[in-house]
């Protein structure tokens, strides 16, 4: 890797997958799709009132993923709709006529310790990550806050081939999480310039030029599932 133009920019260092979103219809769906994917039901999550949203979370780290888990993600009806786009695309008509039939695994976030720095190197790169919001939601263990890429359409840049990124400030969710038997074996990850993938240079990730955007293998009492996205769609805006 060390050989490749990256515009110059240092590798990320620290950067590591954080989670995976799985987008669903309602959570009432994405629970029994969970327990009848993954043969487990996910634990609690919470509401994002400034994104009209609501979630469930699974911890899934493993020791080559530490600190990871799935999050569950459907629009909260009983929420006013936002002010802004919902993050994820999940404003998106043909996602929700998609999700309406069964969730699908949609995007990964990665976790940095500078999402200013990254950013900045992947804006160098002719990216459109989206800007740096700040997030907080209050759980019975004290308050979650964190630092994310939101774009102003509420996209995922290149057609969902590239993570989005977030900075947590101080707590991670999964400090909180049950212990679950699902565990994840390995990410993959495709679509993306080598300019990028370099960049990034995320821990235990395999990177392919075509194909999905994302997939996954997790271990389950059931055995190995693997999920994937769709192909990184080449005509959406980087």
């Amino acid at each position: 890797m060390g050989s490749s133009d990256n515009g110059g920019a240092a590798p990320a260092a620290g950067a590591e997958v954080d989670h995976l979103v799985v987008a669903a219809h309602s959570l009432a769906q994405g629970l029994a799709w969970c327990e009848a994917t993954l043969g487990v039901l996910p634990g609690a999550g919470g509401k994002h009132a400034f994104m009209g949203t609501h979630n469930r979370l699974l911890a899934i780290g493993s020791a080559a993923f530490a600190r990871t888990y799935l999050e569950i993600i459907a629009v909260d009806p009983d929420a006013p709709a936002p002010a802004r786009p919902r993050w994820f695309g999940l404003d998106n008509p043909r996602l929700q006529q998609s999700v309406q039939h069964t969730p699908r695994l949609l995007h990964a976030v990665v976790r940095t310790p500078d999402i200013s720095r990254l950013r900045a190197h992947l804006v160098a790169l002719g990216l459109d990550p989206g800007e740096a919001l700040a997030a907080e939601r209050d759980t019975p263990q004290g308050r979650l806050a964190w630092r994310i890429l939101v774009r102003a359409d509420g996209g995922i840049a290149c057609g969902g081939a590239l993570p989005t990124l977030i900075e947590w400030q101080g707590r991670h969710p999964s400090q909180a999480m049950a212990p679950s038997p699902v565990a994840l074996r390995s990410v993959e990850l495709g679509g993306l310039p080598r300019q990028v993938t370099d960049l990034l240079l995320l821990q235990g990730v395999s990177w392919v030029p075509s194909g999905p955007s994302l997939r996954v293998t997790l271990d389950t009492p059931g055995g190995p599932v693997t999920l994937t996205t769709g192909p990184a769609d080449p005509a959406a805006p980087p």
